[in-house]
């Protein structure tokens, strides 16, 4: 949107939607500032460094191509702010390596061929709506998620497929919620369809390969719908023009009508703070991320697992499966709504578009994300106006699901479609209050700030 004077039900589309103005005030600019310096290990003869998340991603990254077959890995560990690689090589040059290069090492049985093995084991046995598996490079498992709708001769195939891995491969939950895509309930873009309308967060600002203004959404909300408004009775600002989903991935770029857009690249944070996104990076297991929405708002948690696959009922054949694969795996909540909305970190790391999840945020809950530096390099936008790269490199742990799975029905909906009438508009929204970094989020109607109007930057 152009730098001008908008009404303010219009004025309230910011990345993600809804402002938290309890976690806002939390994103203070040096909270968290890179450390740098080393930390000499006992024996002297390797320094394993301190590190923001973001950094730490890169290293993993550069690590993963010097360490090659012997990578099995890696995962951030918050508390100590280290990077710990995996490594499945006895050669002891490896682990120099790695350790000069400032990461912990830790030996493991499980290598990435093996771990991938056993992914394609589960896409051709077990491919049933409702499930997951990603990688968690912590455990040097595939975490295999059921959720309530697997029962019966689901769950008995499930069981017995995971066992056929063995206890030392993969490991089986069951989640209390269903996997679905996030697509109604929010106010922040939508669009009329037949019987209705939907609605979807944005993520983040981008510039097309041509030059054109730009955001990027989740797959499915591109697929439900053409054309997307920034009120639920105005007329459209933007057109879909790539979408992704069932398949390698779930997002969206979207063009906006008018050229002379002008789209910021950053994320409204509430309570008047903005975080400036400064690059695309490749998150890291273990590390704290937020993650925006127009129906929740801010909420915040940590990855869990990489390149996860997700088999979510198809909403348009009642016996399909809509397989989706290469997702980031959270514990970050999100309700219906939610879907496109921005996975970051605090220090302006743009990671990911929401996919889809089960619980709530009153429950918890298992949530996806699309991976931005695939969807930027899939369409060929970059971040903002252009300045910002794909950020960190290839690193993607042990590489859990990388093929499509099953089930990819080009013509698969977005999901629920709320009617017309049920749309709260922007400004309404409750808020995410009260959310602290680091702690659980909590919704308490602390809503975005309204005073009638607002200069709109086209933050979305």
């Amino acid at each position: 949107m152009s730098h001008k004077r908008m009404p303010k039900r219009k004025a309230a589309i910011a990345v993600g939607g809804v402002a938290a103005l309890g976690a806002a005030a939390l994103l203070l600019p040096n909270a968290n500032a890179s450390q740098d310096q080393d930390n000499a290990t006992a024996g002297g003869t390797a320094d394993v460094k301190t590190l923001k998340a973001t950094d730490a991603s890169d290293l993993a990254g550069r690590l993963q191509k010097i360490l090659g077959d012997a990578f099995a890995g890696s995962y951030y560990d918050g508390g100590k702010q280290q990077l710990v690689v995996n490594v499945v090589s006895g050669d002891n040059n490896v682990i120099v390596q790695a350790k000069k290069a400032g990461a912990v090492v830790r030996q493991v049985d499980n290598s990435t061929a093996e771990l991938k093995a056993a992914a394609a084991t589960l896409k051709a046995k077990a491919t049933i709506p409702g499930t997951s598996w990603a990688v968690d490079p912590r455990t040097d498992k595939v975490l295999v998620t059921a959720d309530s709708t697997v029962t019966g001769a689901d769950w008995n195939r499930l069981q017995s497929t995971v066992r056929g891995l063995g206890s030392g491969m993969a490991t089986l939950k069951k989640s209390s919620g269903t996997f679905k895509t996030f697509v109604s309930g929010g106010d922040a873009i939508f669009s009329q369809v037949q019987g209705g309308s939907v609605r979807c967060s944005l993520g983040f600002n981008v510039t097309a390969s041509d030059g054109s203004p730009a955001f990027l959404t989740a797959g499915h909300c591109g697929v439900a719908a053409k054309e997307w408004s920034d009120s639920e009775t105005g007329q459209p600002i933007a057109t879909v023009d790539q979408a992704t989903f069932p398949g390698e991935g779930d997002f969206s770029l979207v063009k906006y009508n008018d050229p002379n857009t002008q789209a910021p690249s950053e994320v409204n944070a509430g309570n008047g703070q903005r975080v400036q996104i400064n690059q695309a990076a490749d998150a890291t297991v273990g590390e704290t991320v937020f993650r925006m929405g127009s129906t929740t708002g801010l909420h915040d948690g940590q990855v869990t697992g990489l390149d996860a696959t997700v088999n979510f009922q198809s909403e348009t054949d009642p016996n399909g499966v809509d397989t989706v694969t290469g997702l980031i795996q959270t514990d970050v909540c999100a309700e219906p709504g939610d879907s496109g909305g921005s996975l970051f970190t605090q220090d302006g790391s743009a990671l990911g578009l929401t996919s889809g999840g089960s619980g709530d945020c009153a429950s918890g809950g298992e949530t996806f994300f699309q991976p931005v530096t695939t969807a930027l390099q899939a369409t060929g936008a970059t971040l903002g106006d252009g300045d910002a790269g794909n950020g960190a490199g290839d690193q993607s742990g042990a590489g859990a699901g990388d093929e499509a799975g099953a089930g990819d029905q080009a013509g698969a909906g977005a999901g629920d479609q709320a009617g017309a009438g049920d749309q709260a508009g922007a400004g309404d929204q409750p808020g995410a209050g009260g959310d602290q970094i680091g702690g659980g989020a909590d919704p308490s109607g602390a809503g975005a700030a309204d005073d009638g109007s607002s200069s709109v930057t086209g933050s979305h």
